[in-house]
This record gives structure tokens, sequence and C-alpha cells, in this order.
């Protein structure tokens, strides 16, 4: 017995943010909403999933974004994610090299950290 597989990534926002959540994930990064099930809609937030990756994006109040603790998304093409950022004005780091990936840091509407990866092999 033991864990077989990560399940979804929890993400927290502001309450009432679930606009701005959408537009930066589904339009920036290239996620799909999924319906959250009935018995947890009434909370706020939502849904993501993309290739094999499910983020939960839930509201918090008080909140107070994430600046150390991050998913890192593998991408195929992060160039292409990079610009879309950029082109919307979203924030974009470099931070020290990691042997085997390119990688920016960027940041959703509400000031949580990002990690964008890509292999380089």
């Amino acid at each position: 017995m033991g864990i077989i597989a990560l399940d979804h990534v929890q993400m927290t926002m502001p309450a009432g943010q679930e606009e701005a959540a959408r537009a930066f994930f589904i339009n920036l990064l290239g996620f799909t909403e999924v319906d959250k099930p009935a018995s947890l809609q009434g909370r706020g937030g939502a849904w993501f999933t993309a290739g094999a990756v499910n983020l939960h994006v839930g509201a918090e109040e008080p909140f107070t974004p994430s600046k150390k603790g991050h998913p890192a998304f593998l991408l195929d093409n992060l160039q292409e994610t990079v610009d879309r950022l950029a082109a919307a004005g979203a924030v974009l780091k470099d931070d020290k090299p990691l042997p085997g990936y390119i990688r920016k840091f960027t940041e959703d509407p509400f000031g949580n950290r990002i990690e964008l990866m890509q292999k380089t092999a």
C-alpha cells in the first residue's frame, strides 16, 4: 500500500475572483474548466484540467498568496506560453538553472507563484 499518483494540486484565490482565475488558467495557460461536484459548488473557486494535471483553485478568506510553495507545470512548448503571458502583461521571472530543463516563473492574478518548465532532452 502506498501513494500511486498525484490526483490534483490545490491553489487559493480571494473569494469572488473566479472570472479572473478562468481568464488566467484557461486563456493564458491552456487549461479547460471542469465542473465541480454539486456538493462542493457552494464554496466558490473553480476546477481545471490540462493533460494529466488537475488543478483546483479554491476561494480563501483571508487570502494570502503563496510566494514560495508552487506548482510546476511541465509544458511541451514553454516559449509559446511565455509569449502569451508576456503579451498579457503577466509577471515573468527567471531563476537559477535546473539541469535538463528550461523554466520560467510567473504569478497568477492573485500573486501565487507558478513554475513553468520544459525538458531540454
